[in-house]
């Protein structure tokens, strides 16, 4: 890293921090359901949704529209997916979600028709203020769009919008929206070329 000073390692923890955690608060954040669905919600997740037992898709389905999420039919869910508020959850028609993907959606997050997510693909709708020392919530929104595919162990941030038939290759790190019909890689992910010519 260039034009960063270098600190003794002996006196790094004699340094003064400007974060305080102890200040956090998340007074402001809404939830969107009570702590006692939150609760229930947890048990359940453990129990048809991060185990290594293959459930039928339909229980899953039927377990997380309980729980408010929109599914469409069609959804292919594997195992181990860690889906964090259901009701905050809207799924098309014919979707897929691979093995230990992570859908932390603190905001609405939208998959549309016909959605690839493989394996340990990692939907972040949560995040920090880093700017604030007490670092408040910054949490967005995320949207793929229909006919998208999001490979394996990527990261999409909060606030992103994937366009229609968009690929984001593996291990990418998406933090800006991905236009329609392209193939993005990389982190942070640059467009490489269109999808259908």
């Amino acid at each position: 890293m260039k034009n960063q000073p270098e600190m003794p390692v002996n006196d790094t923890l004699k340094s003064i921090s400007g974060v305080k955690l102890g200040e956090f608060n998340s007074s402001g954040f809404n939830r969107g359901a009570s702590k006692l669905k939150e609760v229930v919600w947890y048990i359940i997740k453990v129990l048809f949704f991060l185990t290594a037992l293959p459930f039928p898709n339909s229980l899953k389905v039927a377990l997380l529209k309980l729980f408010g999420a929109k599914v469409g039919k069609g959804l292919v869910i594997k195992p181990r997916v860690n889906i964090h508020f259901p009701w905050k959850l809207e799924i098309g028609e014919h979707v897929w979600i691979g093995e230990e993907a992570f859908i932390l959606n603190f905001e609405k997050i939208v998959i549309g028709n016909n959605v690839c997510i493989s394996q340990r693909a990692f939907l972040c709708g949560g995040n920090h203020d880093y700017r604030d020392p007490a670092m408040p919530y910054r949490n967005g929104p995320i949207t793929l769009q229909n006919g998208a595919w999001i490979g394996a162990c990527c990261f999409i941030g909060p606030g992103v919008n994937i366009g229609i038939d968009t690929v984001i290759t593996a291990t990418s790190v998406v933090t800006t929206n991905a236009g329609p019909n392209g193939i993005y890689r990389g982190n942070p992910a640059i467009y490489i070329k269109p999808r259908w010519s």
